[in-house]
Formats: structure tokens, C-alpha cells, sequence
């Protein structure tokens, strides 16, 4: 179970098309953030995150993250454009974008407690992160490396709540978009443990 204060949790769409760039890169900068887990995805875009503390991961916390997520239908997009946030962050856009906006407005409307990126930007963009700009990083550098997997052609199918921690990222639950939810590893304590069908 997660330690009370000693990481954060994230609601995200995996995308494992990019999973070998992003974990190479997660790797080159902070090998903690790499996770041992086999079903933590690290390319993800982002539904909603600072989520939940451990604290309040409760039943009725994930029902109604189990309803959006049955409620939203799986959705192909495509990975190609590369941009630079005014923060340095490299990253691709998915296209359409507007399934992912629709799910960050459905979990937000819910947890209200839980504004986007701790409502410090004004705009939410969807994006897969894939680099930071630093003096050997660049744009057009991130646009090299990663051009032999795109454009990614990609479908959304589940919604996961990743835990991040030094050491100890992994998932904590899933659940298939349209369908029911599944519970890779050890739930946190108080919380609902349902496996999917098959």
C-alpha cells in the first residue's frame, strides 16, 4: 500500500506504442521513476492529474472513476506533432485531442478537489511527454529520436491510476474504457478489489 505523503497518484491513458522512448528517456534521467511493475505503462497521456491522496482512495473515490471510465468508449488517435511547452517540456499531440479533454472534464466535474495539474495552467493541453529542453536537448533533437515510432497510431482502452513514488511507481487499479474495472496489483487499504471478466 502507498505511504500517506510519500508520492502521488495519476489518472492516465496508457499508450505503449511510445513505451520504449519514454522509458529509455525516464531511465537516462531518474532510474527511481522507472517502475518494476509489468503493468505500469510510463507513455501515457495524462486524464488527471495530482489525483487522489492515499487517504482518500476510497470505495466511493473509485466507483466513480469506475463509472467514467465505463461510460467512455475506447478511442483510436494518432501520435506525429511534436511541440515545446513555454516550460521546456517536450512533448507529442495526440489527434483528436478532444476525447482526452473530454475525459480530463468528466474526472475534474467529479473531483473538483482535484483541478488539472493543480490548476497551474490556464490552458489543458492532452500530450504525451516525451523530454525536456536542456543543453543537449532540443525540439528538433526529441524530433530525431522519436521519428522512427511515428506517426503512432493508437487506441485508448483503459484508464489507469498510477501511483508515483521514487522507487515504487506502479499501478494501483485499471479499468477498461466502456467496460469494467480490473485490479492489477494490491488495491490501497479501504478500497474495492474487483478483477474484470474475461
Amino acid at each position: 500500500m502507498p505511504s500517506a505523503g510519500a508520492g502521488h497518484s495519476v489518472l492516465q491513458v496508457p499508450v505503449p506504442a511510445l513505451e520504449s522512448f519514454v522509458v529509455a528517456r525516464t531511465r537516462h534521467y531518474d532510474t527511481d521513476y522507472v517502475s518494476t511493475d509489468p503493468d505500469f505503462v510510463h507513455a501515457h497521456v495524462t486524464a488527471l492529474a495530482p489525483f487522489l491522496g492515499v487517504r482518500d482512495l476510497t470505495d466511493a473515490a473509485l466507483e466513480a472513476v469506475a463509472e467514467i471510465a465505463g461510460t467512455t468508449r475506447p478511442f483510436d488517435f494518432t501520435l506525429e506533432a511534436v511541440e515545446t511547452f513555454p516550460n521546456g517540456i517536450v512533448h507529442l499531440l495526440p489527434e483528436p485531442s478532444q476525447p482526452f479533454a473530454t475525459l480530463t472534464t468528466a474526472l475534474w466535474a467529479a473531483f473538483p478537489e482535484c483541478p488539472p495539474y493543480a490548476g497551474r495552467f490556464r490552458d489543458v493541453v492532452p500530450h504525451l511527454t516525451l523530454d525536456a529542453v536542456s543543453d543537449d536537448v532540443s525540439e528538433e533533437s526529441t524530433r530525431r529520436r522519436v521519428g522512427p515510432h511515428l506517426p503512432a497510431r493508437c487506441r485508448a482502452e483503459r484508464l489507469d491510476l498510477a501511483w508515483y513514488e521514487p522507487g515504487a511507481c506502479r499501478v494501483l487499479r485499471s479499468w477498461r474504457l466502456g467496460g469494467i474495472s480490473v485490479a492489477p496489483g494490491s488495491a490501497p487499504e479501504g478500497s474495492a478489489r474487483r478483477r474484470a471478466e474475461p
